[in-house]
C-alpha cells in the first residue's frame, strides 16, 4: 500500500516527540538543590567566561558541582562552552568528571558536539567516561559525526577520541554507528580516521 510508509514514519517521529517530551518533564520534576549566593555567581561568570570572577568565587571555597535549575553547574557549563581557562580551576577543585546536564550528558559531550578541541583534550586528560551514553542514546563519538561538521575541529576531536580508545562502534537507538553517520553526512576525513581505527 503506498501510503502505508509515510504514515509510519508520521507515527514514529509522533511517538519520538512524546519520549522526548516526557524525559524532559520528568527531569524538570527532579528536584534540584537551592544554591547559594556563591554558586549562583559562578555559574553566572562562567556563562560569560570571567575568569578571575570564577577564580576568587573557587579560591573561597564555592562548589563548582552545584547545579542550577537547567541542570548547569561551573564545570558543566565551561565543559559545554568551552571556557578552558575556568574548566581547569573547576577541575583543579573537585569537578565531579561523572555529573551530567539536563541531555544526561558529561562534560566531554558538549564539548565534542561544539567542537572545542582544547577542552576535549583537557578532559581527556583525566578520568572521565569516553564511553558515557546521554540521554539522547549518543556517546562523544556519535556527537562528534551527528552535530559535527567534519571540519578541522571534528577531524581533531576524532583523533582525541581514537587515541583515548572510544569504543568507536557503540550505535545510537536507530542502530546506526558514528561511521555510518560520517558517511552519511560526507565527513570524508572522519570516516578516513574511524576506518583506519577499526570502526564498522
Amino acid at each position: 500500500m503506498p501510503t502505508a510508509r509515510p504514515f509510519r514514519v508520521a507515527k514514529e517521529r509522533r511517538l519520538k516527540l512524546f519520549l522526548a517530551c516526557l524525559l524532559l518533564s520528568i527531569m524538570a520534576a527532579l528536584p534540584v538543590q537551592a544554591l547559594t549566593e556563591n554558586e549562583r555567581a559562578l555559574i553566572e561568570a562562567t556563562a560569560r567566561n570571567d575568569v578571575e570572577t570564577a577564580r576568587r568565587l573557587i579560591a573561597a571555597g564555592t562548589n563548582v558541582n552545584a547545579q542550577n535549575e537547567m541542570r548547569d553547574s561551573a564545570y558543566l557549563l565551561a565543559g559545554a562552552r568551552g571556557h578552558l581557562e575556568i574548566l581547569k580551576l573547576t577541575l583543579a577543585a573537585g569537578a565531579d568528571l561523572k555529573s551530567t546536564n539536563r541531555y544526561g550528558g558529561t562534560a566531554l559531550i558538549p564539548a565534542c558536539h561544539y567542537g572545542h578541541v582544547e577542552t576535549v583534550r583537557e578532559l581527556l586528560k583525566t578520568a572521565i567516561d569516553v564511553n558515557h551514553v546521554n540521554n539522547l542514546g549518543w556517546t562523544a563519538m556519535l556527537e562528534v559525526t551527528i552535530l559535527g561538521d567534519g571540519s578541522a575541529p571534528y577531524v581533531e576531536i576524532t583523533k582525541l577520541l581514537i587515541a583515548h580508545l572510544a569504543n568507536l562502534n557503540i550505535a545510537d537507538r536507530q542502530g546506526v554507528t558514528a561511521l555510518a553517520h560520517a558517511r552519511n553526512r560526507g565527513q570524508r576525513e572522519v570516516v578516513a580516521l574511524l576506518e583506519a581505527a577499526g570502526a564498522r
